[in-house]
Formats: C-alpha cells, structure tokens, sequence
C-alpha cells in the first residue's frame, strides 16, 4: 500500500503528555503575571494540538489502509470497508498486547467498553502474548474465553521498515467464535464411555468356611457399597463371576472419582466376615478407548496390575499409561502352590525346547538375582539345555556370591556379558528375566529385546513399564524374594540332589538378604522354602560368611548413619559422598533399628545423579515413595535413581513424596 519506507504507525500520538506540561507551564505565566509571553505559548499550544490531531488522523489512516493492504487486494479494499469487516479484527503489540486498532465487531465481541484504544488482549486471556506469532505460528494455543463466548484466534504479523531493515513489531488476530462447536466438543469428551472391572481380591479367605447365609449376607452387603458409590455417577453395574463386576459410567465423572481418591476401597474395606477377614477390592479402570471393547480390554490389563501389585487398590488405563490409587496397605497372599506347580511345568517346558537358556536380572545384580538365575540355571542343566548367566560382574552387587559359583565346573564360562549373549541368540533362545519385571532395569535392554521367548520371575509388585507379551510371566509381591518362588519352582521340577550345593547356598542367601535373616516379609511358605534349600545342601554357615562385610565397607556404614535425620517418622540420610551400594543398602536397613521410625531411606551421589535405597516396617509403603520418584521395588524394600540431581534436591524430592504418600494414605 505504501510507496515510501513506513514508519511505525499509531493510533493514539503520545503528544497529550507534552501538552499537558506546555499548558502548566503557560499558567504558570499568567500566575507570575508574564501575560505576553503567556499569550505565545497559548498560541504555540493551539498550533500544537491543531497539529497534533492533523497527525494522529493521518497515522490513523495509513494504518488502517495499511491493515487493509495485508488483507484485502486494491479492488477489495474499496469495496468492502475494513472497519465494516464481519470477523472481529484486533491489532496489538507484540510486547505488551496492547489494543493498537481494533474493529466494532471485536470490541462487541469480547465485551470491551468505555476507552477501547490501550486495552490489553491480556486482560482478556491473562496467558494471552504474540509469542505464537514471533514462534511462526497462524493459530493460537488455546481456547480464549471472553464475554462468555469461546473464540479459536488466528493472526499474522505485521511488519515494518526501519533503517532499511525489515522487523515485526505488531499481529493482526483474527477471532473466531467456537463456543458451540468447542461446547458440543467438550459434551462429547464427557460422555465418552468409562468401563470398570471390580474383583473382590481375596473373595476365596472371605468366604472360606461359612454358611450359605453368611456368604450371601457378605456378597449383598459388598454389593450394597458398589451400588450407592456407583449411583452418584449415574453408571450401571453387571455382577458376571461371583467375585467380578463390570461398571459403565461417563468419562465427566472421572475428575469427581478421583477427587475422591477411591472412597469405595475403604467402605468395603469396612465389610467383615465371622472369622475377622476385611473384604478388599480391585479395581481396574479403562478410559479413552476408541470403542467400548478397547476400554474393557485396558479394564481388564487395570485389574491384572492392581492384582499383581497385591490387590486392595485402583489401576486406571488409558492409550498411553497406567495410574495407581491406594495400595498402601499390604494385600492379602493369595499366592497357592496349585499356581507354583503350573509355572514350575510350563517353565520346565519353555527351557526344554529353546536352544539356550539366557538368565539376566537387574542392573548391579544382588544375591536375590543372582541366586534366582542359579536356580533357573539347574533347571537347565537338568533337561539338558546350554544356559548362561548374563550380568556385569564386576558392577554386581552380588560379586562374592559369583565368585562362589564360578569355582563349580558347571558354571565354567557362563557368565557372560550382554553383547557376546546378543551375538550368541538364535530365534529359539529363551531369556529368563528374574528379580525385576521393568524393562529399563534390566541388565540390558537391548538383549530382551533381542529375545523372541522371554519368560519373568520376580517378587516386586508389577510395575508400569512392565515386560509385555512375555511367554511366562510369575509375578508375586507376597513372596519375600525371587529366590523364595524359584525355590518352590525346583521342588516340583527336582530333586534336592538335583540342585548344586553352590546353588541351593545362592539361593539361600537370597532370601536370607531379602528377609533380613527371615525378620521381614517371611511367611509359612519362606520357611518351607529354606527348608527344602537345606535338604539340598545349603550350608547356614557359609550363607553367613558370604554376607559378611569388611571393616571399612562397616566404618562406612556407621558414618552414613551419622548423617541421618528423621522427617515425619522417616529416617533420611544424605552423605555428600558416593557410596557403595551395598554399604547404603545395609545402613538403611540398620535405620530401622531406631525408635520411632516407620521407614529409611539413604540417598548418595553416583555418576552424575543420586541412587536412593529405602527400606520398611510396619505400614508404610516405601515402593510407593520410590514409584513416585521414578523408582520400584516392594513394600517393605525400593530403590530409585534420579538422574542430573544434586543431593540437596534429591532430599527436597523425598520430602516432597514423602509428604504426597502420608497425604494420599
């Protein structure tokens, strides 16, 4: 439109400043009685604001026909007058949003009154700027809500010539009522289908032993519950087993059931039979499905992680994650030796028709990991496959116990690293994968992946990242240790004399670091396991050698815990300094000894990061804690690994989730 380098235009001259001041200075003229000079500045003052208004049209003007020449060509220009343009039209400063020009439309659109002109849009929309426009962008982010209308904003930049360069110093938006089409969008989001599957988790302990009457009393009084809690969301409830329901209800009630933190867990909860047992629910959640067969299909996936992770809570699952409610008590076993018999066969059969065996734990193995692939490797060598141990042994915590192993002729040359057992695999190699079910713990990724048969045995409640389409997957939270579960796995496949004695002191050893010498997570069947480890072979006495410690990895220990603070019953300490981590595991461990405290936790510095260890007893949840910063384990033992954190904030965030688990409990 311009034929001539512009200039910035204006709406508004900032002139009305200066003669404001040239008129004061005018009477003040009059007041010291100088009224000839007085009169020349009335006279100045009077050019200047004649001058003044000449100007302001005329920069009114070009910017207007300027603003015409970036949206309409000449002809449409004349023919449609831009102040007339139906769509609201707003310009503004990039730096600060203030209205330059805007059309009647705009004005009415957005409810602006009074002085139009030095508005800012972010009055409208408080995170409204021009970044999306100087970011290239044509659309702004969001929905903007003004005057109780929904307007979708579109723009462009306007630009400038100055000193012969070209820069942007003004956008041109474009506003576009949505409100009902984003009204009808929002409705359709809430009425999106919600499927749920509830399973009473320990329906079998409830109902064992009593009368008819008894039991129908209890399954009515549950069922009572799940009604009145289901009928504020106005869903349907459809009992299909006699220990599993199905739910349907509308995704607007979503925010209201999770506001509500699964009231429901602790109103069943509340449901006792005669023998004193507390009926507990899982409950698996399927959302943001593209049909309701995929809902109930993520439904179904919930519940099988809510009872993998030791029931009494809620799962939700949508397209590309699972979220965890409750959980903090611990759950009720329901682990039987009918399931160890049939793990025990179809693992048997999986070793027998692969090629080679592949074991592989967790990153810096410990003896519960390297006890459990010990076991899998007597399987092994029992139905006559080639099986190896793949583990970093010189970064395993369980380094000694190896040691152990490898002076057997049958465990000559079967450690081995992950890149000679990635080049090793054929498509009939089998991988055990044992003391971890998360993917990017294991001691390489790479090599699982690899692997077309995966089989995973471990005792940590079953993560989010947890190994998919495996071929076995036993996973129990009861047990107190993988070695505990392989243990019961080799006494239906073998016989004690079957079973080294380097492997049965492995496995051992394993529960006896995982119970803490048989102090924590031990049940009937953690004694019945050693038992049958004694019967083949192992020795008490060399299991307690190997957990022995030297005297400066003991002076460390004592040291770690002359760091140690207790923040709302959690003892934490912070050494500045890297550890070891088996020095940080046992002076956790020998936090709990304190009076008062419910849990531990040591966190150290290493590789540029810091590893947590964290330990429990009595009803807190510590995988709970280490889940929220990234981490996993069990109830009662977790760890987590924070990556490019200082110490200092590594404690900040243990406060932090600390605080976010007693407020969730």
């Amino acid at each position: 439109m311009f034929g001539k380098k512009s200039t910035q235009p204006t709406a508004e001259p900032r002139a009305r400043t200066y003669l404001i001041v040239l008129v004061l200075f005018a009477l003040f003229t009059v007041i010291i009685q100088e009224y000839a000079l007085a009169v020349v500045e009335g006279v100045i003052i009077l050019l200047l604001i004649v001058y003044s208004i000449i100007i302001g049209r005329k920069k009114k003007k070009e910017l207007i026909e300027y603003i015409e020449s970036i949206t309409y060509d000449a002809e449409t220009a004349r023919n449609n007058p831009f102040q007339n343009f139906p769509l609201p039209m707003a310009v503004f400063r990039l730096n600060d949003t203030t209205v330059v020009w805007g059309n009647a439309t705009f004005f009415e659109a957005v409810g602006m009154t009074g002085s139009r002109y030095d508005k800012k849009l972010s009055g409208i929309a408080p995170d409204f700027s021009g970044k999306w426009l100087l970011e290239g962008k044509q659309q702004y982010p969001g929905i903007v809500e003004a005057n109780g209308r929904k307007f979708q904003v579109n723009g462009n930049l306007i630009h400038s010539e100055k000193d012969g360069e070209t820069g942007a110093f003004m956008g041109i938006s474009y506003w576009v009522d949505v409100t009902d089409y984003d009204d009808i969008r929002e409705e359709y989001i809430k009425t999106r289908p919600v499927v749920a599957v509830v399973v009473i988790d320990n329906y079998e302990e409830l109902m064992k032993n009593q009368p008819d009457r008894i039991i129908s009393d209890l399954r009515d009084e549950i069922e009572e519950h799940l009604q009145s809690w289901l009928d504020g969301f106005n869903g349907l409830m459809k009992r299909y087993v006699r220990d599993r329901y199905i739910m349907v209800f509308e995704e607007r009630y979503m925010e209201q059931i999770l506001a509500d933190k699964f009231s429901i867990l602790e109103k069943v909860r509340q449901v006792t039979s005669p023998s004193g047992i507390h009926a507990t629910l899982s409950i698996g959640i399927g959302r943001d499905g593209a049909s309701y067969a995929e809902n109930l299909q993520f439904a179904g996936m919930g519940i099988e992680m809510a009872l993998s992770r030791g029931g009494d809570q809620a799962v939700t699952k949508n397209k590309f994650k699972f979220e965890f409610y409750g959980g903090q008590r611990g759950g009720v076993e329901t682990r039987t030796k009918v399931k160890s018999r049939v793990i025990a066969n179809a693992l048997s059969e999986l070793i027998a028709d692969s090629s080679k065996v592949y074991v592989m734990g967790h990153k810096y193995a410990d003896m519960d990991s390297i006890g459990g692939a010990a076991a899998v490797c007597s399987i092994a060598r029992k139905r006559g496959v080639r099986y190896y141990i793949v583990t970093d042994v010189d970064a395993a915590v369980g380094k000694p116990l190896i040691e152990i192993l490898q002076k057997d002729p049958a465990y000559k040359n079967v450690f081995i690293d992950a890149q000679e057992a990635i080049v090793k695999a054929d498509s009939r190699t089998l991988l055990v994968l044992v003391d971890t079910n998360r993917p990017e713990q294991a001691e390489n990724n790479s090599l699982l992946e690899a692997c077309n048969h995966v089989a995973v045995i471990d005792h940590h409640r079953r993560a989010a990242t947890y190994v998919q389409n495996a071929n076995l997957s036993y996973i129990e939270p009861y047990a107190s240790s993988t070695c505990e579960l392989m243990a019961e796995i080799l006494q239906v496949v073998l016989e004690p004399s079957d079973i080294l004695q380097c492997e049965a002191e492995a496995m051992l050893t394993g529960i006896v670091l995982d119970t803490k010498n048989f102090n924590l997570r031990t049940g009937e069947r953690t004694f019945d396991a050693a038992a049958f480890l004694r019967r083949a072979g192992a020795d008490p006495a060399e299991v307690k050698i190997l957990m022995q410690t030297d005297m400066d990895h003991t002076v460390a220990k004592y040291r770690i815990l002359q760091e140690a603070g207790i923040y709302r019953s959690v003892a934490i300490a912070a050494p500045k300094e890297n550890q070891d981590r088996i020095v940080a595991a046992q002076a956790a461990d020998e936090l709990l000894n304190v009076s008062g405290v419910e849990a531990s936790i040591v966190a150290y510095p290493k590789d540029d990061g810091v590893f947590i260890s964290s330990r429990s007893i009595g009803e807190m949840n510590v995988q709970m804690i280490m889940e929220d910063l990234g981490g996993g384990g069990n109830r009662n033992a977790a760890a987590a690994q924070l990556e490019d954190t200082t110490i200092d904030e590594a404690v900040k965030k243990i406060h932090a989730a600390i605080d976010r688990y007693l407020s969730n409990e």
